[in-house]
């Protein structure tokens, strides 16, 4: 038997985030620019900026086309019109510096990891096909779900995760107060690291946890975060089978976004790395 805890008070209705909207590439990439005659300093670093997030996109696009392998070519076409067109969203500024060219004068030089979401309108199209959403070749996909739709006071609920490839993952529980849990890793259950084809269940092995529905009721989250590389970092405090997240929830995403890059080599940016990136959420709510 487990030993007594305190008991998780949950009810999951299944609301799944459109797997479109989860998905992107993580990446690291420089970009210059010089003054020359036409630009002020401000603008100089802009445009590096800019020059940064060109090259993000760019090597992104190289990243997925290289590491999947979507066997129908009209799929694997949409696949890459949907990062030309992805939008661009600073996770950090590593670093900026200036420098001396003795042909441009004063230059600036940018390095920037930030995540590249594929364009909304075409990753709808092909998350339509179970060739592209279920294929261990396609960009990582991470689905979460309960085992029924409705749970009601006093019933026990199970949550459960499938990749379709090998990813790191965390699984986070925001309550209807606002406080939120580390479902896993866990205390006595250190796994991050998942198979993809399998289906994991939450509680369930080493987990010293019941997730028991009472109040206080409301609509609250059960949120996965996966990657094909460790997850970034945030700050965890033991409260009996979970952790309690002390992370500020505004900063949770972009933390956990923080992932270690493998790094990866191309003609234009060597230095460049790159992860793909899941983001799930299940919508949760509490009735009697």
């Amino acid at each position: 038997m487990k030993s007594p805890i305190p008991l998780i008070v949950l009810m999951f209705l299944v609301l799944f985030t459109p797997a479109y909207a989860a998905q992107s590439t993580i990446t690291e990439a420089d970009g210059n620019a010089c003054m020359g005659d036409d630009k002020s300093r401000k603008q100089t670093e802009q445009a590096a900026l800019a020059d940064a997030k060109k090259r993000a996109v760019e090597f992104a696009s190289t990243y997925i086309k290289s590491e999947t392998h979507v066997k129908n070519f009209e799929l694997e076409k949409d696949l890459l019109s949907a990062y030309a067109n992805a939008e661009v969203k600073i996770i950090q500024e590593l670093d900026k510096s200036w420098y001396k060219d003795p042909s441009s004068g004063d230059c600036c030089k940018i390095k920037i990891k930030a995540e590249i979401i594929p364009d909304v309108k075409a990753m709808e199209t092909l998350s339509r096909d179970t060739r592209f959403s279920d294929d261990p070749s396609a960009p990582l996909k991470v689905k979460a779900w309960t085992d029924k739709k409705e749970y009601k006071t006093g019933e026990k609920i199970k949550v459960y995760i499938r990749g379709n490839k090998p990813f790191y993952a965390r699984v986070l529980y925001k309550d209807a107060s606002g406080e939120t849990l580390q479902l896993l890793p866990n205390p006595y259950r250190a796994e991050n690291y998942f198979n993809g084809g399998s289906v994991y269940e939450i509680p369930a092995g080493n987990d010293k946890f019941d997730l028991e529905v009472s109040p206080p009721f409301g609509e609250e989250n059960v949120i996965v975060y996966a990657s094909s590389s460790p997850l970034g970092e945030i700050s965890t405090e033991a409260q009996g089978g979970v952790y309690q997240v002390k992370t500020q929830t505004r900063d949770i995403g972009m933390k956990t976004r923080g992932i270690k890059l493998a790094e990866k080599t191309d003609s234009k940016n060597a230095s460049a790395a790159a992860s793909e990136f899941f983001e799930d959420k299940v919508v949760v709510k509490t009735g009697r």
